[in-house]
């Protein structure tokens, strides 16, 4: 038969693996927190990554409109909807899909 004081000492001993065991899991630096670091982290890698792309894109963008000015005039058509006297501009609907 255990003693008090050994009953004791292993509820102690228990208990300490008990919490122990569960911050691990829960803790500030416990495994679930670890795991939602680690994907906010690729999260935000992709995010740097596509805007890095996109920063490439429109400093390609630049270059080209500073040294050729038929891709300012192109642009201007495009986002701005200018266009050379005596021109016409032929507009096209969206086509919207009917969701049934």
């Amino acid at each position: 038969m255990m003693t008090l004081r050994k009953k004791i000492i292993l509820a102690s001993v228990v208990f300490f693996f008990l919490v122990l065991l569960i911050s691990s899991f829960f803790g500030k630096k416990g495994f679930f927190e670890i795991y939602r670091a680690r994907k906010k982290y690729q999260g935000l890698v992709e995010e740097v990554e596509r805007l890095e792309k996109e920063k490439s894109r429109l400093e390609n963008e630049i270059r080209e409109l500073e040294k050729n000015p038929k891709a300012v005039e192109e642009a201007a058509r495009r986002k701005l909807w200018m266009m050379k006297p005596g021109e016409k501009v032929i507009v096209r609907p969206k086509t919207t899909e009917k969701k049934n």
